[in-house]
């Protein structure tokens, strides 16, 4: 709209005469009004183009919706041409082609689905226009339409329970937000209340019952259904009293309160008036008594509350309800105020003009407030200047019309209530043709002959081709030095060669020029005349006391006082303002001392001045004065949301701020809200910092999650982003096996270099770290190079011509390398120079600079995102403030770490300021610097920028793993290895896994944990002659890296004699002894116990009963020994590998006290429980537990002792960490340490108690550890599991996975039970014996089982227990011979044939 469009200079206007040219600037009917009726007019001798119907059939309306509706904002527009329709909402055109809620129907209308909102995210909630544009002729608009989006369902006041009189009123309270009013029903004893003139609704929801009856007694309720699930009110009872016998003093219920309402809305004024007698209510407004009689609008309810329908302007005032029972009269108030949309009075007029004409188009609106009136040209707001201006309130005038002005002008209307259009067409007419004939030259000696501070007289002379020159007109066209838009003045009548051209501003250039016209057209121009006005006198000084301030975030009050100079009467003020850091000022005329201005950009600083005019003109001008508008939201959501999927857990978003201008204030953060796609409902909500992007982690696996971004400002929060969705993987990529062949490979060679390009490998389901590039002359493995996983391509530089390269490609990961894909290539000779250019322009490496070279960029940062990913971000001072790249300019990003020492760097292109470096390596210090280049000019390189990955856990495994036996121990051996080589962190700790089976589950292994700062660990009481399998496995802060490889050792086979005094020790059972289970061939002495060796520990008993019974017993065993001994001599290899397979799953890997070097057990068989009893001796008169049958009940069981707990709880803390000082564990069985095992058959069940002494402190054990391939369905070992897993979960015992696999379930390792856990008696189960050394107190407890293995299978506690003492295994022996009868011996003869394998499996174990 400003001035200074160029134009070409137009000869004057000779087909008009002064009269048309008032018409026309008047827009009044007349030729104007001819033309606009499609007929040109005769007399104007031009083409007159006719005015195009264009306007809207139907505008958008205001409307209330609900949260989930469907609502549709109507437009319809009229033209020849069909408009194209577009939407805009608070100002901002609807991109509606990718919106999925938002659509245009075909009639212009805009239909949105699904209307979203909640308390911080009201996307729908706001201000929508209608646009209409047709091609090449111009714009209109609609009036703005507010679409409202009802709150959640919320009661601010609840029915309450209530009794009246019959005959009185009764109200029930149910206040709402005034958006869901029109939502509430009510219901009575849960049935819908049918509403009439008696029952009937406030609009703020209450329920009104005028004379009341008994009927209307009953539980009342409100509802508010605005989509979605009904919300409920309390329920309130309402109780109706038959008449009181006295009377009761007058009351108001419910007063009516006062009212601002719209024209056309209804008003209500509640008068609820109780009290016995029943009162009678009548209303007054303004004192005047108000009646219903003859008027459709006014209508009195029941009980007395007035409805006043379509109110009008006329309804105003005050309205006065009173109430009279006869006994007292009581009155209320309430006022009535009318507001009132803008009507126009005056419409614009279409309008015909030519250029350099002036023009006015008219516009009165009326309304209540009174209206404000803003321009708008072909959908453009119009900035009032000094060629548009804003005349007489509402009129718009624009001065020296050029041909751009043309188009579709519009009165907008707008105050509180509402907003009203209306348009009309400028159109400027092209001259027509000169008709043939010849054309007067340029007048002669134009001068001012009279110039004064506001006008400038002109005179001339004719023009030398018609020196009479009494049938020439003069058109004189003058502007401001230095603006283009020139303005035309006419002379009054032909002949005249002098004219006065007024309202010019003082001390001002301008410049005239004069042309002459004839009946054939206008001639040539007069040279250009530059004369200046005279400067104003006697003018006004400055306006003192200037103030501004904020009064919201788009407008501004300015205040000041009267100049103290007037120079006369003060005709009006002119306020000049300018957002800050521009260059161009705008101004409106003022009539008082204050002006509010609206409109404003939020947060912006803006200057102000103002000017006093007298009638001398315009005086000095104050001071500038500066101020900011108030902060808001954000106007605008952030731009260019990205996601980017990292894993099955966690989506990386990045974003940009919001554009420039939109800010309304500064932004303090961000916020992230983001959902399931499939539960739209279930939003999670995420405010961060002012930092541009955002991890967001814990997400489903497989799942397909929405987010969307708002900035932050003081204000609150602004509008957000779209919806943006990425779906997490499935599942996280494999890396247990090396990656696939990458699926092509290209070479291209040139003279020093060879262009490799390639395409990942066919299966994507394996995780690919990075490529591995091999190149050498002949051979492949000259030198390699290893670049990111996203890279497809890479250049070799620094290659010898002419010569012959193998190149190989293979992919790689965290396992390894994968199979590699050859390529061979020949480099260009020297000579060939064809397409080395086309490579040079893409070269990674710094061009050749220019003798005047670019700045390099500044404010390089480094922002660490992810263990492999830092973004780099930069600024570039060549670039404008706005850091806006319009050319070809690009940046080279490069990077290393010094670690090793001779890392060369890695380049990168980017053309924008910021770029994403990934593929580097975990926990890595790397350097960053940034160039700019520009066509063949670069930058050097800027500062540096440093960045440390975030740490990872580790992708190797530990190294250099070796065993060795200590010297001198060869139960203890010593583990020694190396970090990790890709350790990706600070190591926190080892685990070493160790076992002798290495096929075994994992968790099947033993574990020892190690501090991180130690490299080697001692292992003590392995089982001499076996082979061990160990490995080993890092961890650091972000978990547990991969094991090692299993590395096997065997121990020695002899026990060294620093040990063997210990192990011969007589009589002793304590620690470093190693008791050894009695066989079924000893024959004990009565009363007595051997040593491991047989030496004899006790004096004989005399005891005759018991000599009788051993002596028989003797004979029958002596006999099954031999024969024993005879079929063990001969076990066939089979049986040898049976034994060896046992002993593995077995055997002592996991429990260092079952040694191989133990003799083979004497077995002492009873014949009804056929239990193998080892038969030592311990001087522990209480042992922990003794012989005990299958309980009967669950009365049999003993629970945990709490002494054992606290042991266990200390053997757990001192694993947890706290390690010998030299650094050496025990498996849960120290030496000397030996389970008693009992076998039962199920073919043999129970018959008998053993004696089941007072001191039993241990449950029975429950799960059995054996060999075979199958498991007794009637087995305990799931319900002790079950049990175990419950203990372990209030205990934390660590604990040991055991699996039963034999036939012989009850040769188990002891377990101890949770306490208060049942026992199944009919489960055929034999208890184990549980016995404790005196010197080893702490029950010895080691886990197999870590959290770092993904089992789900409940640990079991296992306790390995220490040996019986003597006193109390005598105790037992004479228990059992004294409750078995020799001739019962006689009978286990028949089942020896059945045992003799499995005695042959037990003696060798």
């Amino acid at each position: 709209m400003a001035a200074g469009r160029a134009r070409r200079p137009l000869g004057p206007l000779w087909l008009l005469g002064p009269l048309r040219l008032g018409l026309l600037l008047l827009g009044q009917p007349g030729p104007a009004a001819a033309s606009r009726s499609g007929s040109p007019s005769p007399r104007t001798g031009s083409v007159v183009r006719t005015f195009t119907p264009f306007h809207f059939l139907v505008e958008p309306m205001d409307v209330l919706s609900v949260r989930g509706a469907s609502v549709i904002m109507n437009c319809s527009a009229y033209c020849e041409t069909s408009p194209k329709i577009e939407w805009k909402k608070d100002g901002t055109l609807l991109n509606l082609v990718s919106d999925d809620r938002r659509q245009l129907l075909p009639d212009g209308s805009l239909l949105i689905n699904s209307v979203v909102h909640s308390k911080h995210n009201k996307p729908d909630e706001g201000y929508y226009q209608c646009v209409a544009t047709v091609e090449s002729l111009g714009t209109i608009v609609s009036r703005t339409a507010k679409l409202t989006v009802a709150g959640l369902p919320r009661f601010t006041s609840q029915p309450e329970s209530s009794s009246v009189y019959k005959g009185n009123s009764a109200i029930l309270n149910c206040e709402v937000n005034v958006d869901l009013a029109p939502f509430v029903r009510w219901e009575q004893d849960r049935q819908p209340v049918f509403l009439d003139d008696r029952v009937f609704k406030l609009p703020s929801g209450a329920l009104i019952i005028s004379n009341a009856t008994d009927m209307d007694g009953g539980v009342y309720r409100c509802i508010i259904e605005s989509g979605g699930t009904p919300k409920y009110s309390d329920e309130a009872e309402l109780k109706i009293l038959p008449d009181p016998e006295e009377p009761q003093s007058l009351v108001f219920a419910r007063q009516p309160s006062s009212l601002t309402k719209v024209t056309g809305q209804s008003a209500v004024f509640p008068c609820v008036a109780v009290g016995f007698p029943t009162p009678y209510v009548r209303w007054t407004r303004n004192e005047e008594e108000l009646t219903t009689e003859g008027s459709e609008r006014f209508l009195f309810l029941a009980g007395g509350s007035l409805v006043i329908s379509e109110v009008m302007e006329e309804d105003v005032g005050m309205y006065t309800c009173i109430a009279d029972n006869g006994n007292e009269t009581i009155e209320a108030q309430a006022e009535l105020a009318v507001q009132v949309p803008p009507e126009f009075l005056k419409r614009p007029a279409n309008i015909y003009a030519h250029e350099s004409m002036d023009i006015v188009f008219e516009c009165e609106v009326t309304g209540k407030p009174t209206p404000t009136v803003k321009w708008v040209k072909n959908g453009d707001m119009v900035i009032p200047s000094d060629y548009f201006k804003i005349v007489k309130e509402h009129n718009l005038q624009v001065l020296g019309l050029v041909k751009s002005d043309e188009g579709f002008y519009q009165c907008i209307a707008e105050n509180d209530v509402g907003n009203a259009q209306a348009g009309a067409q400028l159109i400027i007419l092209d001259l027509a043709p000169a008709t043939t004939g010849p054309l007067p030259s340029a007048p002669r000696d134009v001068v001012a002959t009279l110039v004064s501070t506001r006008f400038i007289r002109l005179t001339w002379r004719t023009p030398v081709s018609d020196p009479q020159g009494d049938n020439l007109t003069y058109s004189i066209f003058y502007t401001k030095e230095g603006i283009n838009r020139e303005r035309v003045e006419n002379t009054s009548r032909p002949g005249e060669t002098q004219v006065m051209i007024q309202n010019l501003m003082p001390e001002t250039v301008y410049v005239f020029r004069v042309v002459a016209q004839n009946k054939h057209g206008p001639g040539e121009s007069s040279a250009p005349l530059k004369v200046a006005t005279q400067p104003e006198v006697q003018l006004p000084g400055p306006a003192p006391n200037i103030r501004a301030y904020a009064n919201s975030p788009t407008s501004v009050t300015v205040t000041w006082e009267t100049p103290l100079s007037g120079n006369g009467e003060i005709q009006n003020y002119k306020l000049y303002y300018m957002e800050k850091g521009q260059d161009s000022e705008q101004d409106v005329d003022v009539a008082g001392l204050s002006y509010t201005i609206n409109g404003l950009k939020k947060y912006t600083e803006y200057s102000f001045r103002v000017v006093a005019y007298n009638k001398h003109g315009p005086g000095v001008s104050t001071q500038d004065v500066v101020v900011r508008t108030l902060s808001d939201v954000p106007s605008a959501p952030p731009q260019n949301l990205t996601l980017e999927v990292r894993n099955s857990k966690s989506i990386m978003l990045h974003w940009q701020p919001p554009p420039a201008g939109t800010h309304s204030g500064q932004i303090t953060g961000y916020k992230i809200r983001y959902r399931k796609v499939s539960r739209k409902s279930d939003v999670t909500e995420s405010i961060g910092g002012t930092q541009l992007f955002q991890l967001i982690e814990g997400l489903e696996r497989g799942t397909e999650y929405s987010f969307r971004v708002a900035a932050l400002t003081v204000n609150g929060t602004g509008p957000a982003t779209d919806w943006v969705s990425a779906e997490t993987f499935e599942s996280d990529l494999d890396e247990t096996r090396v990656p696939e062949v990458p699926s092509s490979l290209h070479v291209r060679p040139l003279v020093t270099s060879i262009v490799v390009s390639w395409t990942p490998p066919e299966n994507q389901n394996i995780v690919v770290r990075g490529y591995a590039i091999g190149y050498g002359i002949g051979s492949p493995h000259a030198q390699t190079i290893k670049v990111d996983y996203k890279q497809r391509y890479y250049t070799i530089e620094n290659l010898d011509p002419s010569s012959h390269y193998v190149i190989t490609l293979k992919a790689f990961n965290n396992v390894g390398e994968g199979i590699p894909l050859y390529e061979s290539a020949v480099t260009r000779p020297h000579s060939d120079t064809s397409e080395v250019d086309l490579f040079v322009i893409n070269a990674p490496y710094t061009p050749v600079p220019d003798p005047s070279p670019m700045m390099p960029p500044v404010g390089v940062q480094a922002s660490i995102l992810s263990h492999d990913t830092i973004r780099i971000t930069w600024a570039d001072n060549s670039l404008p403030k706005n850091q806006k790249i319009t050319d070809a300019r690009y940046y080279t990003v490069r990077w290393k770490t010094n670690i090793p020492a001779n890392t060369k760097y890695k380049t990168a292109n980017a053309t924008t300021l910021s770029y994403l470096v990934t593929g580097l390596k975990p926990n890595t210090l790397y350097e960053f610097s940034v160039m700019v280049t520009k066509g063949r000019r670069s930058s050097t390189w800027s500062m540096t920028a440093h960045g440390t990955t975030f740490e990872l856990v580790p992708t190797s495994p530990p190294k250099d793993v070796t065993v060795v036996s200590k010297e001198g121990k060869p139960r203890t051996i010593i583990v020694n290895w190396q970090p990790p080589s890709e350790a990706n962190g600070k190591i926190t700790g080892y685990i070493i896994y160790y076992s002798t089976d290495v096929n075994a589950e994992i968790h099947d292994w033993v574990i020892e944990p190690v501090v991180g700062n130690r490299l080697t660990h001692q292992i003590q009481e392995l089982t001499l002659d076996t082979p061990y399998y160990f490995k080993i496995q890092a961890r650091n802060s972000k978990g547990m890296g991969p094991m090692s490889e299993a590395v096997q050792f065997r121990t020695p086979k002899a026990e060294s004699s620093d040990k063997m005094p210990n192990d011969q020790a007589s009589g002793s059972a304590g620690k470093g002894s190693r008791p050894v289970d009695i066989g079924p061939d000893y024959k004990p002495p009565l009363g007595g116990s051997n040593s491991p060796h047989g030496s004899p520990t006790s004096p004989l008993d005399s005891n005759m009963l018991l000599v009788i019974i051993v002596s028989v017993g003797v004979i029958t065993i002596v006999i099954v020994v031999i024969v024993a001994v005879f079929c063990t001599r001969r076990t066939t290899s089979h049986q040898k590998k049976k034994r060896a397979a046992c002993k593995s799953v077995n055997g002592s890997h996991k429990y260092k006290g079952n040694s191989k070097d133990v003799k083979p057990p004497d077995l002492w068989i009873h014949h009804e429980r056929l239990e193998l009893k080892p038969i030592d001796k311990s001087p522990d008169p209480n042992p922990i537990m003794t012989d005990t049958p299958i309980p009967r009940n669950s009365q049999d069981i003993t629970p945990v002792d709490n002494s054992m707990d606290s042991n266990i709880h200390q053997r757990r803390n001192s694993y947890r960490g706290h390690e010998s000082e030299d650094s050496m564990s025990t498996l849960a069985g120290r030496r000397g340490m030996r389970p008693k095992m009992m076998m039962p058959f199920d073919s043999q069940p129970p018959q008998q108690s053993v004696r089941n002494t007072p001191s039993t402190d241990t449950m029975p054990a429950s799960s059995s550890q054996t060999c075979a391939d199958h498991q007794d369905p009637e087995s305990t070992t799931g319900a002790y599991l079950a049990n175990a897993q419950e203990e372990d979960s209030a205990q934390n015992l660590p604990t040991a996975h055991v699996r039963p696999s034999h036939p012989l379930k009850s040769f188990a390792v002891p377990a101890v039970p949770p306490a208060g856990s049942t026992y199944d008696p009919a489960l055929p189960s034999t208890p184990l014996l549980t016995q404790q050394a005196p010197n080893h107190p702490v029950h010895s407890v080691k886990t197999a089982s870590i959290g770092t293995l993904g089992r789900t299978r409940p640990p079991m506690p296992v306790v390995v227990p220490s040996a019986p003492d003597v006193q109390e295994t005598t105790r037992m022996l004479e228990d059992s011979e004294s409750n078995y009868e020799p001739d019962e011996l006689t009978k286990e003869m028949a089942h020896l044939e059945g045992l003799m394998k499995d005695l042959n499996a037990i003696t060798t174990a």
